[in-house]
């Protein structure tokens, strides 16, 4: 049925956990008490990927784009915009130097404007939980083809020709994985997607999940087909609830419509799919410790080869790819590996998902191009730094990555370029730093984070991490020495050399871009026991200045009543005895108390 409008509301869990549930059951009821229901069709989607803007409200045909929606403006949207067809112009997105109207179309926002949608370009489109809105465009198309109208050795040639690489890290060639499974002989072969993303603050396969399972569905089928595999396995952690949840559907759908299990739209080839649910380690991101845990047994890696292409799950061939990956590969089908080939970097082709996060104006989720550089990402898809603040680094590949400063804003972000800076792609996290920001403390907070999920396995690792955060705890504390700077690297090299497993090998990734990039910044906290960002907690001085009128707020709020002072006379702070939790700076009204 078509319906004159639509009203597409933001389901993804963001937005989800901002009453986007009650924002659409309001707006249902509206328009059945307006009697417009029949005209007017209201849907739930995926992440729109604007999150700083959530929850969103998007109406079609007119492409009316509203932000920071609450479930009692159902009603003025309703009889406005549907019944009335006027814009709520307070709702409306506003450019950051807009000063006269709001933007009313997406073709207007500068967030969107240099996106490339290949992966993301059913979220925000359509209800992940109808099947038959993916088939309306253009869904299971691929896999149809793959079964009718063209061999296994052709849609490896189309990946070859796509140039399509893994989306979970390594970049290695999809084309390259997918053939050496179907070479290898073997009694049962399996397909493996990978959903445990766990750097922080990443975000990308969640949000693909929630908005459009049936592409990696149908991926994983086409993988089936291709590489003679009948049985596929969604590894997803447990703390993925509306992904699960959607997925549970669409394999549900999937299977009801034929598109899933025995003799698949008739073509006598059978392909099942599970979710099985992991316990969110993070070592489980590594593909040999996955597969031990959907085995039953404990996420450990192992060494490498043989690879998991030619003896993975079980023992037998296994292609593992992640979400991401997956995703592209209806699109490259369909399309064909040449149009794909056509975006992005001769080394690098195609578009890659961002979790745009930290100090950033314009928070979210963005596909972009292979090859745009860093500037563009930041100032002009993300707006830029807040409160006029000055750009410090961008921090990407999660704990395994490395931090681009200033200088390396107009180089292109591709695989090779990343590795080249001393970072790399990971996942697709990428974590804006401000002028604010201690390189100090955030190398401290990933290593903390990786110390804490390291397997055990493997010594270096094991030991290698946890001397490392001992090293950085001392220098945040500031009781750090020179020697502790020659300490760490040497460490980190070993790491480097003898991890077992990636993780462990990229782990100290984070301390060697510092101590390139700001080598200056451990030597203050060494040399002169200052943290320059004033962020190092036991670093910092709170000190009463002269314009303190003695009000004594600062008195009645400090928890360790360390400040002493008559009233109306200059305040004291006992250093001794301060805690540094700078509620006596949050209260007072008059500048007189400073970091130092």
């Amino acid at each position: 049925m078509r319906y004159k409008n639509y009203v597409l509301i933001c389901g993804g869990t963001a937005c989800e956990s901002s009453k986007a549930d009650e924002i659409y059951r309001n707006i249902q009821k509206e328009l059945e008490a307006n009697n417009v229901h029949g005209e007017t069709q209201a849907l739930k989607t995926g992440c729109f990927g604007f999150c700083e803007k959530g929850p969103i409200v998007k109406m079609l045909p007119d492409e009316s784009f509203y932000v920071h929606v609450k479930p009692e403006d159902a009603k003025e949207l309703v009889e406005e915009h549907i019944v009335k067809g006027r814009r709520v112009t307070r709702l409306l997105y506003n450019k950051p130097d807009c000063t006269t109207s709001a933007v009313a179309s997406v073709d207007d926002i500068d967030f969107y404007k240099k996106q490339v949608r290949v992966v993301l370009r059913n979220c925000g489109f359509i209800d992940p939980e109808d099947i038959n809105e993916y088939i309306a465009r253009d869904g299971y198309v691929a896999l149809e083809k793959v079964l009718f109208d063209i061999s296994a050795d052709d849609v490896i040639k189309e990946l070859e020709t796509s140039g399509l690489r893994g989306r979970g890290g390594a970049g290695f060639p999809t084309w390259r994985k997918w053939m050496f499974t179907k070479n290898t002989e073997s009694d049962q072969k399996f397909i493996v997607c990978n959903a445990d993303e766990g750097d922080p603050g990443a975000y990308m396969d969640r949000s693909i999940l929630e908005g459009d399972p049936h592409a990696v569905l149908e991926a994983m089928t086409i993988a089936g087909k291709t590489v003679g595999a009948s049985r596929g396995y969604i590894y997803i952690r447990a703390e993925y609830p509306l992904a699960i949840h959607r997925l549970e559907i669409a394999i549900k759908q999937a299977k009801e419509g034929g598109l899933l299990g025995d003799n698949i739209l008739e073509s006598g080839f059978n392909f099942n799919i599970e979710i099985r649910l992991g316990a969110g380690a993070f070592v489980c991101g590594e593909e040999t410790a996955l597969l031990a845990s959907l085995e039953g047994k404990r996420g450990m890696p192992i060494p490498r080869p043989p690879f998991p292409a030619v003896k993975g799950l079980w023992g037998k061939p296994t292609i593992i790819n992640n979400v991401e990956t997956y995703a592209n590969i209806p699109a490259i089908i369909r399309n064909g590996g040449a149009s794909f080939a056509a975006k992005g970097t001769e080394a690098s082709k195609g578009t890659k998902v961002f979790a745009l996060t930290g100090k950033i104006a314009n928070s979210g989720l963005i596909e972009v191009p292979m090859g745009i550089t860093l500037r563009e990402i930041v100032y002009e898809i993300g707006g830029g730094i807040p409160n006029g603040k000055k750009f410090k680094a961008v921090q990407t590949g999660g704990p395994s990555g490395g931090m681009i400063t200033s200088e390396f804003l107009d180089a292109p972000i591709d695989f090779d370029n990343l590795t080249k800076l001393g970072s790399m792609m990971g996942s697709g996290g990428m974590i804006v730093m401000d002028e604010d920001d201690c390189a100090v403390d955030v190398t401290k907070f990933y290593l903390e984070f990786t110390v804490e999920e390291s397997c055990g396995k493997c010594t270096p690792c094991r030991i290698g991490g946890a001397q490392l955060y001992h090293y950085l705890e001392k220098i945040t504390n500031g009781e750090g020495t020179m020697e502790d700077i020659e300490s760490m690297r040497k460490i980190s090299r070993a790491m480097q050399k003898a991890s077992l497993c990636a993780l462990g090998q990229t782990a100290p990734n984070p301390i060697i871009s510092t101590l390139k990039f700001f080598e200056d910044e451990y030597l203050a906290h060494i040399k002169d026991r200052k943290c320059p960002a004033g962020k190092c907690q036991k670093m910092i001085r709170y000190v009463i200045n002269e314009k303190c009128i003695g009000c004594t707020a600062c008195v009645r709020k400090c928890p360790v009543n360390c400040i002493t002072g008559e009233k109306k006379q200059m305040h004291v702070i006992d250093q001794a005895a301060c805690v540094k939790c700078g509620e006596c700076e949050r209260v007072c009204k008059f500048a007189a108390i400073v970091k130092n």
